[in-house]
């Protein structure tokens, strides 16, 4: 029976408790704030960085894992004796870390010819975002601790990852002005109105859903959109930034809405906080079949 590794990266926001429990490998995505250079759930935790956020006015800047880091992530673990190695990457058109795990992947025998025919490597785009592949991650990890073999979790992640939908509220729009993910004017006009956008990640991008004027609206609005577009009687979880009061009062009423709370909770780190603040609220589903 072959000895199976998951591996993902830290924008997958999976905790870190569930991340020693089941055994996943993640990547720290480096970051730069004040002129410096760190690796996010190495140098900080999320709670650490929210702090650098606040006493920092310039933008964090996060940047790609390299292929030869991948190259050398993947020869550490084929010499521990995995035979299979699954990598669920970030959204692929949000960073280069997709493209540079492939490259490693297709070019591992040849760079470390002593590997050769020992381990097959599954790289994965995650389409998404935070708990959008992180909690696909937390259940192929699972299914490995359940003896699974690595075709089967090959083929979950390969049905599962194109399902996969998030809603998420910005309550503040500074950082999503300086990142482009919004244009800054709109950005400027939205705060001073008290516009706040639902933000949708779908097929690997990034759109503003849904305007909302006051955070009331926003909550309300995001429970609606999530319980008419998910597959009924299907598991959801909750993503948040620094604010728990928001992140309770989203359960609250998605429990009141469809009967059960969420199956699990993303605290988001560096790389989806630098662009869109630390105060975030919002729900990762799967979609209807019919709107897939």
């Amino acid at each position: 029976m072959g000895k199976i590794i998951i591996m993902t990266d830290s924008a997958s926001d999976i905790s870190e408790n569930e991340e020693k429990e089941l055994g996943i490998k993640i990547l720290p995505f480096p970051v730069v704030i004040g002129g410096k250079s760190y690796l996010s759930r190495v140098d900080f935790d999320n709670e650490g960085f929210y702090k650098l956020m606040a006493e920092n006015d310039d933008l964090p800047k996060t940047s790609q894992i390299t292929a030869y880091q991948f190259g050398e992530v993947y020869k550490e673990l084929v010499e521990q004796g995995y035979t299979d190695i699954i990598y669920v990457s970030i959204n692929k058109d949000g960073s280069a870390s997709y493209a540079n795990a492939k490259q490693a992947a297709d070019q591992f025998e040849e760079e470390y010819p002593e590997c050769a025919g020992k381990c097959s490597i599954y790289v994965f785009d995650g389409i998404g975002y935070s708990g959008q592949y992180g909690y696909p991650v937390i259940v192929a990890a699972r299914m490995v601790q359940e003896g699974k073999d690595a075709k089967d979790i090959v083929w979950y992640l390969k049905d599962e990852l194109p399902k996969r939908r998030i809603y998420f509220g910005i309550y503040g729009l500074k950082y999503a002005a300086k990142s482009g993910r919004i244009p800054s004017a709109a950005a400027l006009v939205g705060d001073a109105l008290g516009v706040k956008p639902i933000m949708k990640i779908w097929a690997n991008e990034i759109v503003t859903a849904i305007k909302c004027r006051g955070e009331k609206k926003l909550m309300a609005k995001m429970v609606d959109v999530t319980v008419e577009e998910m597959e009924p009687g299907s598991e959801y979880q909750v993503v948040y930034g620094n604010d728990e009061t928001v992140r309770d009062e989203l359960t609250t009423r998605m429990t009141e809405k469809v009967g059960y709370g969420p199956s699990d909770y993303f605290q988001i780190g560096a790389a989806v906080a630098s662009n869109a603040g630390p105060k975030v609220v919002g729900t990762v589903f799967n979609v209807k079949k019919e709107l897939r």
